[in-house]
């Protein structure tokens, strides 16, 4: 029989540094025995003057574009709010219905499904890009003749397509490059970039606490928060020092998007959430974090 483990942070010092959703991760760190400490590291601004998002609205109403992905919910609605400064809904849904429409994860396939819009595909979890590409190669495979191979580089799946990428914060270099090594001819469309927040305090407390030793679990639900981190060190003259800290810690990530580029910038990665949700994270990190922070240190 195998006996089940109760989550229970043991009372560890948890920072979450998530924003929207700061003060609901909180209250479950408290509940799964944590004592949170709330840093929200980053604030969304829309790029209300959208140039790009306005050029991909009259191509999407005047059937120039094949194909069109969406990373985010947040994104997909922020990007039709700026096209309805210039065009109807109902045209923007319409167009958009006769288009393959690929949403990357939930969010943004909830977004369709609230506009009444039957995506081309739906990409299946962890939701990176490489399920992503994956699935499009699948669609692709089912309905036209086997593509064109180029040595050396796969399958041309997407060969002459014009596809839109909706981009959060920064582009994902992975899949554009994927895309176009399909043979896709890609437009990006980026509609909100990451600031600090306005009241960067909170983060400054908890960035000096990581150079202290006073952390003993994170919780990152996006890589720009490591970025944010990096930025108030440098200005406090501690990034070195928050660096070691971090190694010294519990380094949770919501799901291996993050993982993958908290990597890349060089942090390692002590758990990862078994499914990219909210409370999967908090609740596998209160599982778990102890036994890992007693082997770390």
């Amino acid at each position: 029989m195998v006996r089940s483990v109760t989550p229970n942070f043991q009372g560890l010092r948890v920072l979450v540094l998530e924003s929207r959703r700061s003060k609901e991760m909180a209250a479950l760190v408290t509940t799964y025995g944590g004592r949170p400490v709330a840093a929200p590291a980053m604030r969304e601004i829309p790029l209300d003057s959208n140039p790009d998002a306005l050029a991909f609205g009259d191509a999407l109403l005047a059937g120039r574009v094949d194909v069109v992905i969406l990373l985010t919910g947040v994104g997909t609605r922020a990007m039709l709010n700026v096209i309805e400064t210039k065009h109807p809904r109902a045209a923007v849904v319409a167009a958009l219905a006769k288009t393959k429409v690929v949403p990357r994860g939930p969010k943004p396939l909830a977004v369709l499904r609230e506009l009444g819009i039957t995506p081309w595909v739906i990409v299946p979890e962890p939701n990176t890009w490489r399920e992503l590409l994956e699935t499009v190669d699948q669609a692709v495979a089912r309905t036209l003749p086997a593509p064109s191979v180029v040595e050396g580089s796969g399958p041309r799946t997407l060969e002459g397509m014009r596809v839109a990428v909706q981009e959060y914060g920064k582009a994902n270099s992975e899949l554009l490059e994927g895309l176009e090594t399909r043979g896709a001819r890609v437009t990006r469309v980026p509609v909100y970039r990451w600031a600090l927040p306005e009241d960067i305090a909170p983060l400054q407390a908890a960035t000096a606490a990581i150079a202290r030793d006073e952390i003993d679990v994170v919780l990152f639900t996006t890589s720009a928060q490591i970025a944010h981190l990096d930025q108030i060190a440098d200005a406090q003259g501690t990034r070195e020092a928050v660096r070691r800290g971090l190694q010294r810690m519990v380094v949770a990530s919501i799901g291996p998007t993050t993982s993958e580029e908290l990597r890349h910038e060089g942090i390692e990665i002590d758990l990862e959430a078994s499914h990219p949700k909210m409370g999967f994270l908090v609740r596998e990190a209160a599982e778990k974090a102890a036994d890992i922070l007693r082997t770390k240190r």
